[in-house]
């Protein structure tokens, strides 16, 4: 660790670590090479909450929110395989699995493990897998195979209080999806104020491989599968 002073007063460097040096190439790349556009919406987490909590009561195996929202996602991917994309040297590639990243906070930086065919598998397996994988990510224990082929990031900040914020695209993925909290709100129904419970999610396109109205039609339809998790959120292999 070097120490230094200039005009705004002393400071210490180090050498940044592998892995940050990583990160902050292929985001820069990112940024530079990809027109990004974004997409918000708050979703009704209500149905959610009710959900998760019968599913829990009734199951030996608890779900998180993660869970329910990766499940929607690749439902929603499934459904609208245009979303499911990257761009590479004026090509379109379509990706047939529906592979999800998850953005995982660790020492030093981020890592992105990858749950394969979420759209087959059911809400208590993509737990167990992206436990496992969050485990093995922040003890460092990552295989290549871990961490490739994922064709859609989400990133999570809720747990920090974080209500909104727009998220840099994993490249060479299309779309990556930022969460934010579940607040407490007021929400009117039916012409009267009654306690909601509320989730900000912000949606990042690449402009190359998506279009805003594709981009739009897929997180109206992401909105709507959170907001009736009974009606979309069936398992496969349960």
């Amino acid at each position: 660790m070097a120490a230094g002073e200039q005009a705004g007063g002393e400071y210490t460097e180090e050498d940044a670590s592998p892995i940050r040096k990583i990160i902050a190439k292929r985001m820069s790349e990112s940024k530079r090479n990809a027109p990004h556009f974004y997409l918000s919406v708050d979703t009704d987490m209500a149905p959610c909450i009710s959900f998760r909590s019968k599913r829990n009561d009734e199951g030996e195996r608890k779900i998180s929110y993660n869970d329910l929202i990766m499940k929607a996602v690749a439902v929603c991917l499934r459904k609208h395989p245009d979303c499911n994309v990257s761009y590479d040297e004026d090509k379109i590639r379509y990706y047939k699995a529906v592979n999800i990243s998850l953005a995982v906070s660790v020492e030093g930086g981020l890592l992105t493990p990858t749950v394969t065919d979420c759209d087959k598998k059911s809400l208590e397996t993509i737990h167990d897998e992206s436990a496992a994988l969050v485990e093995k990510a922040r003890n460092r224990k990552l295989r290549p195979r871990d961490w490739m082929g994922g064709t859609f990031t989400i990133t999570n900040l809720g747990m920090f209080g974080i209500e909104e914020f727009i998220a840099i695209l994993n490249p060479p993925q299309a779309m990556i999806l930022a969460v934010g909290a579940i607040r407490d709100v007021p929400v009117v129904n039916d012409g009267g104020i009654e306690a909601g419970k509320r989730m900000k999610m912000v949606l990042s396109c690449d402009h190359r491989a998506v279009d805003g109205a594709q981009g739009a039609l897929f997180l109206s339809e992401l909105k709507t599968v959170l907001e009736d998790p009974a009606a979309y959120l069936i398992d496969s292999d349960r």
